[in-house]
């Protein structure tokens, strides 16, 4: 609407909302990530889908060779590989679960408890993405080793004769480090999720009696819940496929499966072995998720 101000002025000195050219500014906007996304993610997902068709790694890296299934039928002959995908899903599975029922408090503090200081803690969380996170994962190294502040706590206090050879080198110290890692991420989303929540609603809730226990199972966590199984799968997919810190405080005994696609990759030099390992457990995990998208409706707890 025109003020009077305005409407005494030349038509030449009123303001006017400056042309956008739309379809330049979509372009502008969606080329660089589009551009980025192919030359780093899907280039490298094709390269490993050709490579796994490769008989062997014979001749020059980009020779001509026949087309095979002979690196599928090798790895869908090999129980072992299997079982240890099994094992990675499962550890993936009890790091997201963790990961996430440990973030939520920590979302819910900081979207309605925290105050005018949510900003401060928020940061406060951010702080160790300012390490590198390989020191990160060598801290907890110290932490579960044989003569770390754990075992030497439990040692002083009597509560064990010799240390705890469970807490280094071995699943549990990878699911506990991994754990510690994935926290300050999967608090984002939920904490997102929680901050998109009406507050009138808690207000309507509470005037008709409603028990705050009551208000988070009916209003809260079932408006959470997007973020939740955001903030799950955010750590699930990438865990499964771990192989960095299995290698710094799993040892032998806490491998995963990203680690021995990562052996047929560097220490072998069988990279058409290695492209099917890595094409079958993004199979395996894309189907993983599918299914809970489908057995957890996300509809249901919105009714």
């Amino acid at each position: 609407m025109t003020t009077a101000k305005e409407a005494g002025r030349p038509a030449s000195r009123r303001w006017r909302r400056p042309a956008v050219d739309r379809p330049a500014a979509f372009w502008l906007l969606a080329v660089p990530p589009t551009a980025w996304l192919a030359v780093f993610f899907l280039a490298p997902v094709a390269l490993a889908i050709l490579f796994s068709f490769r008989p062997d790694m014979r001749g020059s890296l980009f020779a001509a060779w026949t087309p095979s299934l002979n690196q599928y039928a090798s790895l869908f002959a090999t129980a072992s590989y299997w079982r240890l995908l099994g094992v990675s899903a499962g550890m993936a599975l009890i790091t997201a679960a963790c990961a996430t029922v440990l973030a939520y408090p920590v979302a819910y503090f900081l979207t309605f408890n925290a105050g005018r200081r949510a900003s401060l803690y928020l940061l406060l969380l951010l702080v160790p993405f300012w390490t590198s996170y390989m020191l990160r994962v060598m801290a907890w190294k110290f932490l579960l080793g044989s003569e770390g502040v754990i075992n030497s706590f439990l040692s002083y206090a009597g509560l064990v004769d010799k240390p705890l050879a469970l807490l280094i080198y071995s699943r549990p110290a990878v699911v506990i480090t991994l754990i510690y890692v994935w926290i300050p991420f999967v608090t984002l989303p939920i904490l997102a999720a929680l901050q998109r929540v009406d507050p009138a609603l808690f207000e309507a809730a509470a005037d008709l009696g409603a028990s705050p226990a009551r208000v988070f199972t009916r209003i809260t966590l079932p408006l959470s819940l997007p973020g939740v199984l955001a903030a799950f799968f955010m750590v699930f997919i990438p865990t499964v496929g771990e192989y960095v810190t299995p290698l710094l405080v799993g040892g032998t005994r806490g491998i995963m499966y990203g680690n021995i696609v990562q052996d047929f990759f560097t220490k072998a030099a069988n990279w058409p072995f290695g492209s099917a390992m890595a094409l079958v457990m993004l199979a395996a995990t894309l189907a993983l998720v599918a299914l809970a998208l489908r057995l957890v409706d996300v509809r249901r707890w919105l009714e």
